[in-house]
């Protein structure tokens, strides 16, 4: 098999941005050549809290479920885009409490399998 280059980001959570404190809730993935874009969230209510105890958990799972819609079929206001217009502009930075970290790249045979291996790695505690 071959393996393709991909490209991804840490999608994470800065509930008091002046504060700088974040934890890691979910991974977008794009693979132009497997025409492949996918995220996946997880937030961890109580890890969250610990950062602040006011922060709105019901605001914070919507911003991170816009995530996910914006890669799948019915992407909203992004549909019209392509794959790659999708990643950069999802990727793109923000001074908002949902945002995502520094794009990296790495080699995979399949896209799925390496998206829950770093969402393993890099969300899961």
């Amino acid at each position: 098999m071959s393996r393709d280059v991909y490209e991804y980001a840490v999608i994470r959570v800065m509930p008091r941005v002046e504060r700088g404190e974040l934890i890691n809730a979910g991974v977008l993935l794009y693979c132009q050549p497997r025409d492949y874009l996918c995220a996946r969230v997880d937030l961890d209510a109580t890890r969250l809290r610990a950062l602040d105890p006011a922060v709105d958990i019901d605001g914070v799972r919507q911003a991170l479920s816009a995530y996910e819609l914006a890669c799948g079929e019915e992407a909203g206001p992004l549909a019209k885009e392509s794959l790659g217009g999708r990643f950069r502009w999802l990727t793109a930075p923000r001074s908002t409490i949902v945002q995502t970290g520094p794009v990296h790249a790495g080699l995979t045979t399949d896209p799925d399998t390496e998206l829950a291996r770093l969402f393993d790695k890099l969300v899961r505690p």
